[in-house]
């Protein structure tokens, strides 16, 4: 049985001198260190920032809910230079290509397939999976689903998937196939448009203080684009259809059982509210009894804390990778 340790507070500044021998702090990642990276899918293409050097197998990093990789760009340069990572635009998010018209999105079960999609097309091994929100039940799933395949999971402020009640899930299926149809009849000319600023302040408002300004500009250089009259959602309107196929309880608790692998959860305070808020820890004490470790901690911040406040998260995710 794995046994979780809780970790202790640690400062990016001693953890990058302390794995030095001479004094001088470790290399990060840095700044502007990544170029731009497409993978070819059949329905287009996957996008997404390769940080770091290329002749790496690269850590895989998923970004949450209707947000795209950019969920990143202040956490990657302060993790360590010794590793890479990719961090993609999950299908109809940012830069990622929409699914053809008729296809609906079943947000976690495609995200499962496309993480074995990209693992198989460059023959990774003993892959470390990085996911928040959305992107850490998508890689919570896949350790469970290939549990001899992965070395290390790092989720931040989820401890799997989101889990309804099945009488909900029940109630709100007539409600959701309907407005799938809908967004999907939607032109282009009726899809609301708005100014840069409007734009910024509606994205601060909808995420109700789990961002701040600059977070929401960084997430929109990805999140928005252009046309005639202002800027759209560069998102594609289907996802917001997002209760087909979610999990119960049960089904969660089953997987979980399946990781064997190390695993770093990291949980903000007071982060995201959840349906079930005890579900969290339940799921936390289940990989405890069958992964190889787990490390859980908690650190003060919002849902958003690692784009937020990257500081309080890199040191012990950097921790947790450099510990062989």
């Amino acid at each position: 049985m794995a046994q979780a340790r809780v970790a202790t507070a640690v400062s990016l500044e001693d953890l990058m001198t302390a794995k030095t021998t001479n004094c001088e702090p470790a290399p990060m990642l840095g700044e502007n260190n990544w170029d731009e990276f497409s993978i070819e899918v059949p329905w287009g293409t996957v996008q997404g920032k390769w940080w770091g050097c290329r002749n790496k197998q690269p850590i895989l990093a998923l970004h949450g809910w209707q947000d795209n990789c950019g969920t990143f760009d202040r956490l990657c340069p302060l993790l360590p230079a010794e590793y890479s990572v990719l961090a993609i635009d999950l299908p109809g998010h940012g830069n990622s290509s929409h699914y053809p018209q008729g296809m609906q999105y079943f947000i976690f079960w495609d995200g499962i397939c496309l993480i074995r999609r990209i693992v198989r097309k460059y023959n990774w091994k003993n892959v470390i999976l990085l996911g928040h929100s959305l992107g850490g039940a998508l890689t919570f799933m896949y350790a469970a689903s290939f549990p001899n395949e992965v070395s290390k999971l790092i989720n931040i402020d989820i401890a799997g998937p989101t889990v309804r009640g099945v009488q909900r899930m029940a109630e709100g299926t007539g409600k959701a196939l309907d407005k799938f149809l809908d967004y999907e009849t939607l032109p282009v000319s009726k899809q609301p448009c708005y100014s840069y600023d409007e734009m910024v302040k509606l994205v601060l408002d909808a995420y109700d203080g789990s961002v701040d300004e600059q977070s929401v500009k960084i997430l929109m250089k990805r999140g928005m684009k252009p046309n005639h009259e202002g800027y759209l959602f560069a998102r594609d309107l289907r996802l917001k259809v997002s209760l087909l196929g979610l999990f119960t309880s049960e089904q969660t608790l089953a997987y979980a059982r399946q990781i064997r692998c190390k695993v770093l959860n990291i949980r903000g305070v007071p982060g995201m509210k959840f349906e079930q808020a005890d579900f969290y820890a339940e799921v936390i004490d289940t990989l405890k009894q069958h992964a190889q470790s787990v490390v859980y901690v908690e650190v003060p911040g919002t849902h958003h804390l690692h784009l937020v406040t990257p500081d309080r998260v890199a040191p012990h995710i950097s921790q947790f990778l450099l510990n062989k």
